[in-house]
């Protein structure tokens, strides 16, 4: 087993008299796809911010590779369901933006904007602007500025939830490749239980609020993942004890 790349001990945060995620603790492996699942409110976005150091959490600690970095920022690339595209600049410069954003694009800033694109299926769109792009080549876009943080640990907060099932399916499949390829570390929301077990090596099921883990699935579908995953015995009891813990049934 990879060791621990991130670790979350007893992390809880609090607004006002609400709990919006009671004491936390989990560990996730270097190199892993892990998916969460919840109920709207649950505390999974909550629980990203405080990974990022976006939010100082009210109780315990977050470490990255066994160093501190609670309420630190900078140590992971972050991915919302907006793809927050700048609509007056083209696809390489959106890749581009957080080099943009923190000092200026270098030429080798661009090269690494342009191979990227052209890895993952855009090369021929560097010079559009996001206004000539469909959903799903707006996420990919997204997803390549996030990318190119050069994090080892990506959070991805449903970033596939506004797109069509035929895209979301054809994005899911991308996302495993690039994932492969890369080889980085992903933390993913999701609402649908279908993509979580579709993605992952783990699935984290939450609690409603106040928002803490009630159940960790290990995936046994074995990759790659193809649409026949999607029928696959294992899949389909995995996603009814998913269910059943979601919607008040029994494991």
């Amino acid at each position: 087993m990879s060791p621990a790349l991130l670790e979350l001990r007893d992390v809880s945060k609090v607004f006002g008299e609400t709990v919006a995620l009671a004491p936390t603790t989990l560990s996730i492996d270097d190199g892993s796809f892990v998916a969460i699942v919840g109920p709207s409110g649950c505390g999974k976005s909550t629980m990203f911010n405080v990974i990022a150091g976006l939010l100082a959490p009210d109780g315990g600690e977050v470490r990255l590779r066994d160093q501190l970095v609670t309420g630190a920022t900078g140590h992971v690339g972050y991915m919302l369901q907006k793809d927050l595209l700048v609509p007056w600049r083209t696809v390489e410069d959106n890749i581009t933006m957080a080099k943009r954003l923190t000092g200026r694009v270098t030429g080798p800033d661009r090269a690494e904007a342009r191979r990227v694109a052209r890895a993952y299926g855009l090369g021929e769109f560097l010079r559009h602007y996001p206004s000539a792009l469909s959903g799903g080549m707006r996420q990919r876009v997204a997803f390549m500025r996030t990318l190119v943080t050069h994090q080892s640990l990506l959070l991805l907060d449903e970033p596939f939830g506004a797109l069509d099932a035929q895209t979301r399916l054809e994005m899911q499949q991308w996302l495993l490749q690039v994932w492969k390829d890369t080889e980085r570390t992903v933390l993913f929301i999701t609402h649908d239980v279908d993509e979580s077990i579709f993605l992952s090596d783990r699935v984290l099921v939450m609690s409603p609020r106040p928002g803490r883990v009630v159940a960790d699935f290990v995936n046994p579908l074995a990759r790659p993942r193809t649409v026949d995953t999607l029928t696959d015995p294992a899949f389909v009891d995995m996603k009814s004890r998913i269910m059943h813990l979601l919607h008040g049934g029994a494991s």
